[in-house]
């Protein structure tokens, strides 16, 4: 097995661990500080796929500058792989704060929470990379295109990590990486790390994955291409 796929399994098995033990094992919440307290179970999915999602958007940046920069096949596969990576962490997200909003707030989206709209804008890049790119022939220019919003939708990330600090309407502060993980409970906490540690491996081996993926439908087409040129 790949190293890719050996990261793909262990992730996918440490996200199921972790949302197991989230329904099974931690303390509920206090009445007092949720509406509703079993509703709070969904951040140790939430929140470490939001946090896979900021990795994933990472490498496209670092994939799609490596396009428009070096012109390297190898940093055009991490732009493909990031932007599935990052549409399938951020439709996670997305889905899983929906579910948190309607319990906790009463409504699944809040059109003036600036770190919902900001992260609602990355998920909609990555679909239009995703899908955009399965629309268009594959060549030059469609990457350039593809590659020139990767790199520029970048500036979604920190501004949607930061946004919270910044403007303070509903959604909490970020967790991971900050200081205020040391605040919640050691239990919490424990599910909290092992979710991002699994969902780091899982967004890890699947770009591995889909990076080699895409090369072999590369090489796939370069010989469809030479055997029809014989022709």
């Amino acid at each position: 097995m790949k190293l890719g796929e050996t990261l793909l399994f262990l992730g996918f098995a440490g996200v199921g661990a972790t949302l197991l033990l989230a329904f099974l094992w931690v303390p509920s919440v206090s009445f007092n500080a949720f509406e509703s307290p079993a509703a709070q179970r969904i951040f140790y999915w939430h929140v470490p796929a939001a946090w896979a999602a900021f990795i994933a958007f990472g490498g496209l940046f670092v994939g799609s500058a490596g396009w428009l920069f070096k012109r390297s096949e190898t940093m055009w596969r991490l732009h493909v792989a990031a932007s599935e990576a990052g549409l399938a962490t951020g439709l996670m997200t997305v889905w899983s704060g929906c579910v948190w909003g309607a319990a906790e707030w009463g409504t699944p989206w809040d059109w003036t929470d600036v770190r919902l709209n900001t992260f609602g804008l990355l998920t909609l890049l990555a679909a239009y990379l995703v899908l955009g790119r399965g629309s268009q022939p594959d060549g030059v220019e469609s990457r350039d295109t593809f590659a020139a919003f990767g790199m520029y939708g970048f500036v979604l990330v920190p501004t949607t990590y930061i946004a919270t600090w910044i403007w303070t309407i509903r959604h909490p502060p970020p967790l991971i990486a900050s200081e205020d993980a040391g605040s919640i409970d050691l239990d919490m906490r424990l599910v909290l790390y092992l979710g991002a540690i699994s969902f780091t491996t899982f967004i890890i081996g699947h770009m591995l994955s889909s990076m080699r993926l895409t090369a072999l439908e590369q090489r796939l087409a370069a010989m469809q291409s030479t055997q029809d040129g014989g022709v």
